[in-house]
């Protein structure tokens, strides 16, 4: 099989999760939308179709519990698990650019004019703040009394740190707007 067909990035976070336990599609859609990664379950039908072609994933006995309807789980293969641990090694390694939906709108932010681009950064900063005290609560939480080893919760740690940092660049080109110290070309003229 291609691998261009496993490029999807939920195949990552499908094996990762396979690696806790083996689980069926809709229960492996449930865990990454909890854990906060953006899938659809058509997604992850497909990312395991293509895991289990690859030989990355095996299915299991399928299960019923009550009147659900049957369900077939998967469990992570040796292949799968070197497979995973190939790409986590690579994305850790190897930094890459990423375009968030908040990068392309800042590069076209001069559409907004110079009142509405700092309101509405000021707004994001304030939205920022709020995700940051919530997340930083249910950290404290998950670390209190020692239950969860640390190492467990470092990509909350980094999601924080990332957040702090845009919240700190969001306030100051809010404030070099205002001061007038980010200049704005005159909009074009209309023919």
């Amino acid at each position: 099989m291609p691998r261009d067909a496993l490029a999807n990035p939920v195949a990552l976070p499908v094996l990762g999760a396979l690696l806790e336990q083996p689980m069926h599609p809709y229960q492996l859609a449930t865990t990454l939308a909890d854990r906060g990664v953006p899938v659809n379950r058509g997604t992850v039908y497909d990312t395991v179709d293509a895991l289990a072609r690859a030989g990355w994933i095996e299915p299991r006995p399928a299960e019923q519990a009550g009147t659900r309807p049957q369900r077939t789980p998967y469990a992570l293969t040796e292949d799968g698990r070197d497979e995973l641990v190939r790409r986590l090694d690579n994305q850790i390694r190897t930094p890459r650019r990423e375009f968030t939906e908040f990068l392309g709108a800042v590069s076209h932010i001069g559409v907004l004019g110079p009142a509405r681009a700092a309101e509405a950064l000021s707004e994001r900063a304030g939205r920022l703040a709020d995700l940051m005290e919530d997340d930083h609560r249910r950290l404290d939480e998950a670390l209190a009394g020692g239950s969860v080893p640390r190492l467990f919760v470092i990509e909350a740690e980094y999601v924080l740190t990332l957040m702090q940092a845009e919240r700190d660049w969001v306030l100051a080109l809010a404030d070099e707007i205002r001061a007038g110290d980010l200049t704005w070309p005159s909009p074009p003229a209309v023919t």
